[in-house]
């Protein structure tokens, strides 16, 4: 055994309570090197009348390591336990001393696990794990109140730059609220809506207000009710990273330097407030002068930033935020945020936009969940034929190793958005590549989320392109793709086992483009087999028996001697399931 690669804490991703009755275990060893972990467990005051000796899954693996997994119900809330490894005739016990050739003796040494506390659990919204997001662009979706639009609009459908508008507001939101519920979403992200120059709303100027061009304050009230009524639940865009220029307390700091009562409201570096050779004195969004950056350490921003971020929980009833820019704010403020945020409403959903390892954030103190890049670049890299399906299962296996179980089951999941060049783009414009990673990210583990316009073929390089009008003329809209993404949505929808079930890989194979994987609960298990090839192939698995069906049709699919069979067109894909007994 190469031992050095073994890894535990009791802590973090590794040893934590996923709800108050059940602490979830993990352990790291060299990839392939060990044939079985088995966990003893037992209570450090009792431990010959609760010891236990438990198996451990091997849940997942990436190009070094084996993940090592248990759930684990002690009877009065302490857990005490170590790890025993074994390869071939060898063994090795591993505890909170370190590893031994003999079994040290319980349960002095132990890890522990003291005492599973419910007030620290880290607890995500339910809902969200029944969540179908999409993402809307008020500017870029609909225009349904032409007496708001800005001076200059163009007409719709238009070339989208990085400075124009074509007239998208809250009204067209809400006219096309039965086209979402017609599609099965049951979630929406707004982009921001409140008070900005720009038609994208990431430079506010007024936090309390929705910007005229969208509509008003009363307005987004209704379209939180209409949305309700629907079931369907609204998150907004919170900006507190930084503000427009034009935001009143940065224009009295441009006034009055260092002589201004809100100077310490920003990092000012040195004043006059100026710009030189491309770089401002002050900090700011990248090196956007036009988006200075708060210190959000400030009391009196503190206040104000947590006042907004309640106000719109309570005003209309929202069900939660994204957070912009979220890894380049202080984790003392979202620290605060969630307290503020989770007493206004404790089932709202916090997701924070970080493109990388987010765990800092993710350890129930600040946010619910994160934007899912990383998933996003590896599904399309891997359909785009980037990789094979052994490196796949290697990448999603670190993936999902990165965080707690109950982030994973709300882990915000796209394969495109605003920040992105459109998915059909992304796929080379190959509707087959796009159906797979469609199929893929809809019996994944995690909430997944459109990107408004995906459904029907809107497609668009980077910023600005990927922000195009959403296309509403029924003859220009591809309604085969529509029907697709609404025939995934309903069946994620349908079974508990694609939103919450365990997820594993059956065949990811070296060289081969083609795998098979689960999705599981105690009443149901689906396997899902995809041909990422332009070749037809047949697929061969071992399998358990049982009544299996094809998932999209209902028709029966019989296994041969203990192997299933699937022929399959290129890039075709079949999800089979089973009931179990």
């Amino acid at each position: 055994m190469q031992l050095e690669a073994f890894y535990h804490v009791s802590r973090d991703k590794w040893a934590y309570a996923y709800d108050p009755e059940t602490i979830h275990l993990r352990v790291q060893t060299k990839r392939d090197d060990v044939d079985q972990v088995l966990v003893w467990t037992g209570d450090k005051y009792d431990w010959d009348g609760t010891f236990k000796e438990l198996p451990m899954e091997k849940a997942a693996h990436d190009d070094m390591f084996d993940y090592w997994e248990i759930e684990v119900r002690p009877a009065f809330k302490r857990l005490s336990y170590l790890f025993k490894l074994i390869d071939g005739m060898k063994t090795v016990y591993a505890n909170d001393k370190g590893l031994h050739d003999d079994p040290p003796y319980p349960p002095g040494g132990n890890y522990e696990f003291a005492y599973i506390h419910e007030i620290d659990v880290f607890k995500v919204p339910e809902w969200a794990k029944e969540a179908v997001f999409y993402q809307i662009m008020p500017e870029r979706f609909a225009n349904g109140d032409p007496s708001n639009d800005p001076a200059g609009t163009q007409p719709w459908g238009g070339r989208p730059e990085i400075d124009n508008f074509f007239g998208g507001d809250l009204q067209g939101v809400l006219d096309h609220l039965d086209d979402l519920s017609d599609l099965g979403i049951n979630a929406i992200y707004f982009t921001p809506l409140f008070t900005s120059p720009s038609y994208h709303k990431y430079d506010t100027v007024d936090y309390n207000h929705v910007d005229p061009h969208f509509g008003d304050n009363q307005l987004l009230q209704r379209v939180v009710q209409a949305c309700h009524e629907r079931g369907i639940r609204v998150i907004l865009d919170a900006v507190f990273n930084h503000c427009s220029e034009l935001f009143p307390p940065f224009q009295d700091v441009l006034k009055h330097g260092e002589r201004s009562r809100y100077a310490g409201w920003f990092h000012v570096n040195e004043f006059p407030l100026q710009t030189r050779n491309g770089i401002p004195t002050y900090d700011t969004f990248g090196f956007y002068a036009n988006m200075p950056k708060f210190n959000t350490a400030h009391p009196e921003v503190k206040t104000y930033l947590l006042s907004v971020a309640e106000y719109w929980i309570k005003e209309v009833q929202l069900d939660g935020w994204r957070l912009d820019v979220a890894d380049e704010i202080d984790h003392h403020f979202w620290r605060d945020f969630r307290k503020v945020v989770k007493e206004a409403n404790p089932e709202a959903y916090i997701v924070g936009e970080v493109w990388s390892d987010s765990l800092t954030w993710l350890q129930g103190d600040q946010f619910d969940s994160v934007m899912n890049y990383p998933f996003s670049d590896k599904v399309l890299e891997f359909f785009n034929g980037g990789m094979d399906g052994y490196s796949f299962a290697n990448s999603m296996g670190a993936l999902l190793m990165r965080y707690p179980h109950q982030t994973n089951e709300v882990i915000f999941n796209m394969l495109c958005s605003h920040d992105t060049p459109r998915l059909l783009y992304r796929l080379g414009h190959d509707k087959r590549k796009l159906k797979l990673s469609v199929v893929f990210l809809f019996t994944y583990m995690g909430t997944p989320c459109i990107f408004y316009g995906d459904e029907v073929g809107l497609t668009g390089y980077g910023d600005p392109d990927c922000r195009k009008c959403m296309e509403w003329d029924r003859f220009r809209q591809d309604w085969e793709l529509h029907d697709f993404y609404k025939l995934m949505i309903a069946l994620r929808k349908k079974h508990a086992a694609l939103r919450k079930g365990r997820f594993r890989f059956l065949q990811a194979e070296k060289y081969d483009p083609c795998i098979i994987y689960e999705r599981a609960d105690d009443k149901i298990h689906f396997t899902v087999w995809m041909n990422n090839t332009n070749e037809h192939q047949t697929l061969c698995h071992p399998i358990e028996t049982g009544d299996w069906r094809d998932a999209l049709t209902e028709e029966p699919v019989w296994p041969y001697d203990g192997m299933m069979n699937i022929g399959l067109d290129p890039f075709g894909y079949r999800i089979l399931y089973r009931i179990i007994k």
